[in-house]
């Protein structure tokens, strides 16, 4: 027995130029046809032809998907239609994500390099790693516009308050700790430096969170983070801080 039951249909227009073909037109037409939509596909091929199908619309960009003659929107929008994400006023302009990405790598990093040294992943040597590859990521993170970063650095963080070009010498003190670990060489080098930096900022986030209960946005993993300063930030700087001290106590 076979249905007569038809896929929905939608009506996409977008940019399809020779010079240049929408990002978000293809995104679009792929999330259309994810959600079981047949797609009308309208390429918008020239400069005129696309500003002729805006002003007829009265809508500023493209692409733009119709569904049941109803105009949807943009890429945003559509994925609001569908339920993947909330609507604008509702967003959060928070997220753990690049944190949780950066942590999940390092952690599988980590695990990677025991297995290849030591033919299992559950050793010391994995968890020392862990930490000296996140500082590693993460000082990467800061060293992409340094300028960025010292900037939100200097709203909490109490020595570079004092001395501002500290903002800039720390994400390459964290990359030379980090590195440093994680060949497990000079550690009369790295250790300090990682123990200075991490208690330097921990207590700097203590205060300015729990202390003096403000709300900024964390530096940690760049000048342009939408993750909040707290318990994060708190943990990267007593990683640090913690992995000085054991390396210490491994020499000594």
């Amino acid at each position: 027995m076979t249905s007569n039951q038809t896929n929905p249909k939608a009506r996409l227009y977008r940019m399809v130029m020779k010079e240049h073909t929408c990002p978000y037109g293809l995104k679009s037409k792929d999330l259309l046809k994810r959600q079981g939509f047949e797609v009308e596909d309208h390429p918008l091929t020239s400069r005129d032809e696309t500003d002729r199908f805006m002003a007829e619309q009265n809508v500023e960009t493209t692409p733009q998907t119709f569904i049941d003659g109803e105009r949807i929107g943009g890429y945003d929008a559509l994925r609001v239609h569908f339920g993947l994400d909330k609507p604008e006023a509702e967003q959060s302009d928070t997220s753990y994500q690049p944190v949780i990405a950066i942590f999940a790598v390092a952690f599988l990093m980590a695990l990677g390099l025991s297995w290849y040294s030591f033919e299992t992943i559950f050793t010391l040597r994995a968890f020392e790693w862990f930490i000296s590859i996140s500082m590693c990521v993460l000082a990467v993170q800061k060293l992409q516009d340094v300028e960025q970063f010292s900037t939100m650095f200097l709203n909490y963080d109490l020595l570079a308050q004092r001395w501002v070009p500290y903002g800039k010498v720390y994400p390459f003190g964290e990359a030379l700790a980090g590195i440093l670990m994680t060949a497990g060489a000079l550690t009369w080098i790295s250790a300090p430096v990682a123990i200075t930096i991490g208690l330097i900022g921990a207590v700097s986030v203590i205060k300015a969170v729990y202390i003096d209960k403000r709300e900024l946005k964390c530096a940690c993993v760049g000048g342009d983070s939408n993750v909040p300063l707290g318990f994060i930030s708190l943990t990267e700087n007593l990683m640090m801080l913690g992995m000085g001290i054991w390396m210490l106590i491994k020499v000594f």
